[in-house]
Formats: structure tokens, sequence, C-alpha cells
């Protein structure tokens, strides 16, 4: 007899493809969820808005977040090896909307109007103003479908001067404090 521990892993079979992807965002936004903005980059940055993003694990730190494949910051972040996330306050609604915005700068411009610090480790861009930080160097990628799924060593970590976060809920940004 075996126990739970001991159970060989299985890997179910696929899901059929959801027909109605609408409905299917709009179930997930009913998910609250943290806002951050993911950058990568030293030399010619750029950034993304993102709340797919959690901790996977403490020991070793390692924390994870989905990046859609056509996007920039994808390559970038496969060719520069780190990134790092910024989990907004909840004052930063703009810098949300800047980041989730197809038609912003994509060139050397990204960046002209973000307060922002290079980090510790890997100088991609910190935005200031944030509830915290981390900075990571790419550990592993996953298949996530249209996504991929970056698995990021934990380098660095700070807090910033606010504790009130910006959330995500039903289509809405709105705080937690």
């Amino acid at each position: 007899m075996t126990t739970a521990d001991q159970r060989p892993a299985t890997v179910p079979a696929p899901a059929p493809a959801l027909a109605n992807h609408a409905e299917l965002r709009a179930v997930m936004g009913m998910f609250a969820t943290g806002v951050t903005v993911v950058t990568s980059g030293r030399d010619l940055p750029h950034g993304m808005t993102a709340n797919a993003f959690t901790s996977v694990s403490l020991d070793p730190a390692m924390v994870l977040v989905c990046v859609k494949r056509s996007s920039v910051m994808h390559d970038t972040v496969l060719a520069q090896g780190t990134f790092a996330v910024s989990i907004l306050g909840a004052e930063q609604e703009g810098l949300a909307r800047y980041f989730a915005n197809s038609s912003r700068p994509r060139d050397e411009r990204e960046f002209e109007t973000v307060p922002c610090h290079p980090g510790p480790q890997t100088g991609t861009p910190i935005v200031a103003g944030n509830v915290a930080w981390v900075e990571c160097k790419l550990a592993a990628v996953y298949d996530g479908g249209d996504h991929s799924i970056f698995l990021g060593s934990v380098l660095a970590t700070g807090r910033g001067e606010t504790s009130d976060a910006l959330l995500f809920h039903g289509g809405r940004f709105g705080r937690a404090g």
C-alpha cells in the first residue's frame, strides 16, 4: 500500500478548448489580484502590467510570472535572463494603465516618464513608489498555452514606503490597505 506522498504523479489529459474566451476572462476577473509591473533589460528596458504573479517557494526563494509569448517582454526576459517585479501601490493605477497600453513607446522612450531606479543585482528598472519589489534571475520557463510561465530565483527584495496596494477585480482597479 502506498501513502499519498508515494503515489506517482499523473499528468491529466489536456482540457478541451473553451469556446468562449470572454466568459473565461469574466470568470477569472472575479478573482481579486494585486497589480504589478514586470520589467526586464538594462540598456533598453521594457515593462508590462501583470497580475499573474505569485510566490512559489521560500527555500529556495522563487516566484513566477506569466508573460504572453507574442509580447516584447517575453523576448526581453529570455534574452536578458533576468526580470524584476514591482508590486504597485494604490496610487499607481496610472502606471498600471500605461504599461498595459499597447500604444506606449517600445524604445528608449518607454521609461522616460516613469520614476524608477536600477535593481541592485541586475540593473533592471524597479518602479518607484511601489509596495514592494523582487529582482530575479530566470530559473526555468514552462509552457502555459499562449503564455510562458517564467520561474525566477529571487536575487534581491525590497519594500516601498506604502502598504496600500493596488488591486484588480471585476475589470476595475481598487485598493487594499
